[in-house]
Parts: C-alpha cells; sequence; structure tokens
C-alpha cells in the first residue's frame, strides 16, 4: 500500500469496468485520481465510493471523442493542481461487426474513441505529465491488436495503433521525464464484453484458448497498471504487458 502517496492521476472511462477498479486501486494507493467518463453520473458514483473508503478523487465528465472536453478536463486538473504525475488512456469501445458488411459510421465511431481519444489525451496531457518530471502515460491496448479474431477487426486494428503509438511517444516523451507504456488486457469479464460472454459457447472457446482456463478480472488488470504507474517500473517505457491469463503464449 502507499505506492502512489503524493501523485495526481487522471484515468479516462473510469466509470466502470477496467477504469474503474483501476480509480480505486490508485486511490487505495494514495493517489489522488480525476475519474473522466462520458457518463458524468457514474464517475460521481465512483468518486463516491472512493470517498466512504477514504480516498480522495474528483469526477470529470469528458467525451475523449471530443477535442473540447479533453482540453476542459485538462484545464479542470490545471486549475486544481497545475500537474499530473499518471494519465491512464483506458476510455474505449466495440462495435461487433463482420469487416465486409461495417458502415462507415461504425468505423469511425471506434476510431474515433479507441484511437483518436487516446491520441488526444497523450497530447493534450503533455504539459501536465511534463510538469510532474516523473510521469507516466499507460495506454489500455489489447491482445486483440496482435491477433485476430471474427467481428473484431476494426477494433483489433484501433489497439495494434494504440500499441504503436505507445513505442513513438515512449522515444518521443522520455527526454521530458514521462514514461509511456502499454498493459494488454486478454478476455475480462466487464459490461463491454458482458454480452458476448453470455453465450456459453462463446465462453467455453475462449477460456480453452487461455492457458489458466479462466478470464481475467478488472482487479487483475488494475494491477498491472499500478507497476507502470509506481516507481516499480521506473526503468520501463516503450514496454507492453499482456495480462492475458497465458492467452498469446498459447497461440
Amino acid at each position: 500500500m502507499g505506492r502512489l502517496i503524493g501523485k495526481i492521476a487522471l484515468i479516462t472511462g473510469a466509470g466502470n469496468g477496467l477504469g474503474k477498479a483501476t480509480a480505486q486501486l490508485f486511490a487505495a494507493e494514495g493517489a489522488i485520481v480525476y475519474v473522466s467518463d462520458v457518463d458524468g453520473a457514474s464517475a460521481e458514483a465512483v468518486v463516491a465510493e472512493i470517498a466512504t473508503r477514504g480516498g480522495q478523487a474528483v469526477a470529470v465528465t469528458a467525451d475523449v471523442s471530443r477535442g473540447q472536453d479533453v482540453l476542459a478536463m485538462f484545464r479542470t486538473v490545471s486549475t486544481q493542481h497545475g500537474r499530473l504525475d499518471v494519465i491512464v488512456n483506458n476510455a474505449g469501445l466495440n462495435v461487433r461487426s463482420d469487416f465486409r458488411h461495417m458502415t462507415d459510421a461504425d468505423w469511425v465511431k471506434i476510431r474515433e474513441v479507441n484511437l483518436d481519444g487516446v491520441v488526444r489525451v497523450a497530447r493534450d496531457g503533455f504539459d501536465l505529465l511534463k510538469a510532474s518530471g516523473r510521469a507516466s502515460l499507460i495506454n489500455i491496448a489489447s491482445i486483440m491488436g496482435k491477433r485476430g479474431m471474427r467481428q473484431l477487426t476494426a477494433y483489433s486494428t484501433t489497439k495494434g495503433a494504440v500499441t504503436a503509438l505507445t513505442k513513438g511517444l515512449a522515444v518521443e516523451y522520455a527526454p521530458f521525464g514521462i514514461r509511456v507504456n502499454a498493459v494488454l488486457p486478454g478476455f475480462v469479464q466487464t459490461a463491454m464484453t458482458a454480452r458476448v460472454l453470455r453465450n456459453p459457447a462463446i465462453m467455453d472457446a475462449l477460456v480453452n484458448e487461455t492457458a489458466m482456463r479462466r478470464l481475467g478480472t478488472p482487479d487483475e488488470i488494475a494491477k498491472a497498471v499500478l507497476f507502470f504507474a509506481s516507481d516499480d517500473s521506473a526503468y520501463c517505457t516503450g514496454s507492453e504487458l499482456a495480462v492475458d491469463g497465458g492467452m498469446t503464449a498459447s497461440l
């Protein structure tokens, strides 16, 4: 405990799932956490939960696909604290579709959040990260950026781009004291995956492809994110950490 004492952190898409678990863990480890989500009520609920446990958090309503929202989010942080020690680029979505039937609107929707949103946050948050002097930017990618699966081609494309972005930013931001790493979750039981995982055939297939023969939990992903956020990873930048129960290893 206490690995983030004195740190100021911002997590996008933190109203539920992986982002919520990460926000709760960061607060428990001593950080002041900006809980950002497109759903303001969800962000407020997470902040309230953190407060009941003695943590400190601030709710921010922001849609990362909208440039003005991202700028307003960082203005709030700048006014209140003047720096960010950690940013977790977690906001994401998926629209399942066979690629040949995917509409332009669906592609734009996925790209604007999963890739454009990550780019905006990484770019527009630079000054606040630089002000820290020892900052960490963590992008939540996916093992699906390294493998193919039916109806996930668009999602995989954006997540593969996020890993490439991570490498480039690691080199570009290093002179400013900013480390940039990526966590690549496997299949985790969250609201985003719930509809698909209700199908017993899909659930069985995914479990059988995972060496540990189970899916992950949001808390397990959050602990990997904490590693990159803390000084435990002080010599890591440009790294990719798959947290997938051995799914990619068993391909």
